[in-house]
């Protein structure tokens, strides 16, 4: 389920009437994350090594995984740019910091494609700016609910991070068979589980219980719980 299945299907006065209604939050959780495939497990997340995705050997790589590259390219920086947009609102530290992680997760992309001579989708690396254009209709309509107020910004982070969990899930399972390209999805999940903790810990303490918008509560309870 990509960022622009959340609103392909909907009629645009209703779009963002959907995020509005989307949401709500519980108690934080420790570290953990969910392995490739199914299951989860424990563990501190790896960090993003330039060098390793280079010396990883250079496999053949299938159309299915270049459109998967092309694409999270962009989610990734989508995810950056709204953070630092509801930074620059709200200054809080957990908009500035995941920011900051969805640049390095951002940048990983960015190597994968060069390594396989793949046209980077990102001409301009301006906040907002976006070769796909539903991704830039997304960036509005987020950006927009999390200028509501405080707690609609963090109910936005948490929606961004269950859609990232569920894509890169899904790119994992059923597309990807490089090991340069599983290593570094990995570690985008692994983040985007502790970014789903941390918005949910962060909303809690609002005093609001965030209930899942796209997760199933098997897999959220999953996530939060590990």
């Amino acid at each position: 389920m990509r960022l622009t299945n959340v609103i392909k299907t909907l009629n645009p006065l209703f779009l963002i009437i959907l995020f509005l209604m989307s949401t709500e939050n519980i108690n934080a959780a420790p570290q953990g994350h969910r392995g490739h495939g199914h299951g989860y497990g424990h563990g501190q997340n790896q960090q993003l090594d330039k060098s390793a995705i280079m010396n990883m050997p250079k496999e053949d790589i299938s159309d299915e995984e270049k459109k998967g590259l092309v694409y999270m390219r962009e989610e990734e920086k989508l995810a950056r740019d709204v953070y630092l947009a509801l930074n620059n609102k709200w200054n809080m530290r957990i908009f500035s910091n995941i920011s900051q992680s969805e640049q390095r997760h951002t940048d990983a992309i960015q190597i994968l494609l060069q390594k396989y001579e793949i046209t980077d989708p990102v001409v301009n690396d301006s906040i907002g700016v976006f070769t796909n254009k539903t991704l830039a209709g997304l960036y509005t309509t987020l950006t927009m609910k999390g200028d509501i107020s405080l707690v609609e910004a963090l109910k936005v982070g948490a929606l961004i991070e269950e859609v990232d969990i569920i894509d890169l899930q899904k790119e994992l399972d059923d597309n990807v068979d490089n090991a340069d390209i599983k290593y570094v999805y990995q570690n985008l999940l692994n983040g985007s589980y502790n970014h789903l903790r941390a918005f949910v810990r962060n909303l809690s303490r609002q005093g609001i219980t965030y209930k899942p918008v796209k997760l199933s509560a098997e897999q959220y309870n999953a996530i939060i719980g590990s």
